[in-house]
């Protein structure tokens, strides 16, 4: 097992990776606030471990949720499921929760304890890739609201994040290959070795070679940490995190949410950013390749939809959390390993590059 630790002063919690790890119960018992624990799951993983997840806290009373699986259900109205069983077993301030489950689950679970009673515990215990490596490590939860993706929420950080990489043996293949993805954005943004790791490694994560995914993890969620450390509420450097999500974003309000994966957007938004930063002189269209192939190689599209074009990408990125003052910030590439944060790049540029993206599908 590695620990590594979010250096938050007096909130910094531990991120433990490993196999087994729901198996060992004192590893989470110590960050349980008060007696009473509700475990907040979903319909797929809920048959598969909660019952192994209700024996870590024998000493404790536990209720659970199940919530139904998708990205389509990470709304205010399933929200209230978890308040409504928080109410109705009469829980009070000094509980816990925990997010059994991927982001989804972790995102919901997160943001209802930021909210319950005005803020109570949660543990995350991550049963995807893309949770382990992205989203149970930070503390950003919320909903998706129909016009745009995690627009009402709240930071609220966790007391402990599990990761018992022995979950992975029953996630789907797009699944992984989904998670993959946010393994990738960590290479780009500031780990060019990191990248090449992944160029070499590929396969091995894709045939789930224990020591490969256990490397994987722990290096993304160092990575993760070390930015979320320096920045917890992103006024600064914790915004590169966002490498591919604001054209990623776009893709699955526009599709509609779980139609793709979110990794699957976030994928080709990386493109598209790489692609932008190629037309801005600032990478060369050999670095695009490599980028393109890498994420090819991991399952993952390199097409954005073709029910969607340039103008439906700018109205719905015009309304995403990266906007401020009526500018866009964008994260592009200056090189790969090192990303950076603009607002510098018109609307025109931004429609011609994803023009430019659309007509090399026609050819191609």
């Amino acid at each position: 097992m590695k620990t590594l630790t979010v250096d938050l002063g007096a909130r910094s919690y531990p991120i433990h990776i490993g196999s087994g790890l729901l198996g060992r119960p004192e590893l989470i018992r110590e960050h349980i606030s008060g007696s009473r624990v509700m475990i907040v799951s979903n319909e797929t993983v809920a048959p598969l471990y909660l019952q192994k997840t209700v024996t870590a806290f024998d000493n404790f009373q536990v209720e659970h949720v199940i919530l139904p699986d998708g990205e389509q259900h990470k709304t205010l109205n399933v929200l209230n499921k978890i308040f409504d069983a928080l109410l109705e077993k009469h829980f009070d301030r000094h509980c816990t929760l925990v997010a059994l489950g991927g982001g989804v689950i972790g995102d919901m679970t997160g943001f209802a304890a930021a909210c319950y009673q005005r803020g109570v515990s949660f543990i995350q215990i991550p049963t995807t890739l893309l949770a382990q490596v992205d989203s149970s490590v930070g503390g950003k939860t919320g909903v998706n609201h129909p016009l745009g993706k995690n627009m009402i929420g709240a930071f609220h950080q966790p007391q402990c994040v599990l990761i018992d990489i022995d979950t992975l043996n029953t996630l789907e293949d797009r699944q992984l290959s989904a998670g993959i993805a946010e393994v990738i954005k960590y290479g780009l943004i500031n780990d060019a070795e990191f990248f090449s790791w992944l160029e070499t490694n590929m396969p091995l994560l894709l045939q789930r070679d224990v020591n490969a995914l256990s490397y994987a993890i722990e290096r993304s969620c160092q990575n993760k940490s070390d930015i979320v450390s320096a920045d917890e509420k992103e006024s600064g450097v914790r915004a590169l995190l966002n490498l591919g999500h604001t054209f990623g974003h776009a893709i699955e309000t526009g599709m509609g949410y779980g139609n793709w994966l979110h990794g699957e957007a976030v994928a080709t938004g990386m493109l598209l950013a790489a692609e932008l930063s190629s037309q801005l002189e600032w990478i060369d269209e050999n670095d695009v390749q490599r980028i393109r192939t890498l994420i090819q190689r991991a399952g993952l599209p390199i097409k954005a939809p073709i029910q969607m074009n340039s103008q439906d990408f700018l109205k719905l990125m015009a309304v995403d959390k990266k906007v401020q003052d009526g500018k866009l910030h964008l994260v592009l590439l200056k090189a790969i390993g090192k990303a950076i944060i603009t607002n510098d790049v018109s609307a025109k540029e931004i429609s011609t590059s994803i023009n430019d993206h659309y007509s090399n599908q026609v050819t191609s």
